[in-house]
């Protein structure tokens, strides 16, 4: 008795049970489901499986493969608690040295009984709410599966049996989920769950068992991958995104399973790669020309991260925003290309970096950047941050905030990538800053679709109403830098005007100027 008494405080629990080899209840202590009930009295000698409430003996399946010194993770179970009534907790199956073999479970009463027809089973989500659900989970809760369900037969039901059906797997694949987490829906036939690794119920079995209670065949397949411990929880995320993402794409992976190992695995050595790529400095700034489109002549650049000597960094940008590296990168090419802009030589070269909305989603970014120009306050009056919408800001207001205390130190900041996003307009109506970058995907259809000009020409009308200067990028002939001229864009950067390359060229190798070639304007 003093080791079940121990066993319950250890527990925090409301009950405690034993059951034996057969799952049948051989000792009980503490509180019923209802109130005034001893769990003695109403359970002894009864199946456990008898009080819980839907999947009761696949529960018990499971409890009874629990190992010595091991501790089951919480599974959310329904307790009978009278007549159509019942009550949630949370069970967790463990062995006491001086009682083994028999298994002791504690339970956590949660919230008050409640009416059978009042339970609401969560429904499945999506596969973004899902990876919402998983990063809270993950962290720091260890021994979990990633869970993928194919059920094959749904798409041939309709009407109340498909929806009862729907209903029986949305039941199965919560009451198997993590605590805290839940289950998504990923295809019409896939669905995948966060789970306990040692959580052996067989999904699948459960699915075509309740397929035949509702007088249907169907075929079903579940297969998991366990989470790594100690796993860095953004690398899994991203390894999970993968795998859910390749399951919507021409059919679907056909074993998602492995995506997620080897994605999970190259994850991992991407992340670390990146990191001692950015540590040591081992990446290349190479500058591309923003010229003036009236004279030709340089007015800025733009420093271009080149991890090699024909790729760009896209892949790894992205790769560096989900797993929250994006904020030392920002500030290594920032760094990288203040010390060109002090070279011997470097005159009053102006040069525009690239932040993603990631890294303003604190006052780090800013602190350090004014921190490294706080030596020559000349320098900021030289140096322009674009904003880039690879990373939506979060927190719009506070980002205007960041970026205001750049543009009191003499930096200027710019809008990147404007009308390739939903957040554009958005970006330009709640920022202050000092000049928009026209995506290029609008500036190459320019002479062939009066739509995309008619568009240009209301952002060009709209910026000069704002008195915001406008640079239109991705220019590849002179017809598009006539027609971009025409409509009134000041700046223009594309392979006209030349190629980023790893020294900033003054020299223009591109059509006659109208002014002297190498002159650098001021920022006007």
């Amino acid at each position: 008795m003093t080791a079940r008494l121990l066993g319950l405080a250890f527990a925090s629990a409301d009950a405690l049970v034993e059951i034996d080899a057969k799952g049948s209840v051989a000792f009980a202590l503490g509180a019923g489901p209802a109130t005034g009930q001893d769990v003695a009295a109403l359970w002894t000698g009864k199946p456990l499986a008898n009080f819980l409430h839907e999947g009761g003996a696949t529960v018990v399946q499971a409890l009874l493969a629990t190992k010595p010194g091991a501790r089951s993770p919480a599974t959310q179970i329904l307790i009978a608690a009278g007549p159509d009534r019942v009550r949630r907790a949370s069970l967790r199956a463990f062995i006491l040295p001086q009682l083994a073999p028999a298994i002791s479970c504690s339970i956590s009463y949660e919230g008050p009984a409640i009416a059978v027809a009042d339970i609401e089973t969560p429904p499945l989500v999506e596969a973004e709410g899902f990876l919402i659900d998983a990063a809270r989970v993950i962290e720091g809760n260890p021994g979990l599966s990633l869970a993928f369900l194919d059920v094959r037969g749904l798409e041939d039901l309709a009407g109340d049996v498909a929806e009862r059906m729907h209903r029986r797997i949305e039941a199965t694949l919560q009451s198997a989920a993590a605590q805290g987490s839940t289950a998504a829906q990923i295809t019409p036939q896939r669905f995948a769950v966060l789970r306990p690794s040692g959580d052996t119920r067989d999904l699948a079995a459960e699915i075509v068992e309740a397929g035949r209670a509702e007088g249907v065949a169907i075929g079903a397949e579940a297969f998991s991958s366990n989470v790594p411990q100690g796993s860095d929880t953004l690398c899994v995320l991203r390894a999970m995104r993968y795998a859910i993402e390749g399951c919507l794409k021409d059919g679907g992976l056909a074993n998602p399973q492995i995506a997620f190992s080897d994605s999970l695995k190259r994850t991992f050595r991407d992340a670390e790669a990146f990191r001692s790529v950015v540590k040591s400095r081992e990446f290349q700034v190479h500058y591309q020309p923003i010229v003036h489109l009236a004279s030709r002549s340089v007015h800025h650049f733009e420093a271009l991260a080149r991890f090699s000597s024909n790729n760009g960094p896209a892949d790894a940008i992205r790769m560096a925003e989900e797993l929250d590296l994006i904020e030392s990168f920002d500030l290594a090419v920032a760094e990288k290309v203040l010390k060109r802009m002090r070279a011997p030589g470097a005159g009053l070269l102006k040069m525009a970096v690239n932040v993603s909305g990631a890294s303003l989603g604190d006052d780090s970014y800013v602190e350090n950047l004014l921190r490294m120009t706080a030596g020559a306050p000349a320098e900021r009056k030289r140096l322009i941050v674009e904003v880039t919408e690879t990373s939506a800001l979060a927190d719009i207001e506070a980002a205007n905030r960041r970026l205001a205390s750049l543009r009191e130190a003499g930096i200027k900041v710019c809008i990147d990538d404007f009308g390739a996003g939903a957040t554009s307009y958005d970006y330009l109506r709640k920022l202050t800053v000092d000049a928009v970058k026209i995506d290029g995907s609008l500036v190459r259809d320019i002479e062939k679709d009066e739509l995309t000009r008619n568009m240009l020409r209301s952002t060009v009308e709209l910026c000069r109403s704002m008195k915001l200067e406008t640079i239109a990028e991705m220019i590849e002939t002179e017809g598009v830098a006539t027609e971009l001229k025409a409509l009134g864009v000041e700046y223009g950067q594309g392979w006209l005007f030349g190629r980023a390359e790893a020294e900033p060229r003054t020299q223009l190798a591109s059509a006659a100027p109208v002014r002297r070639r190498g002159a650098v304007e001021a920022w006007g």
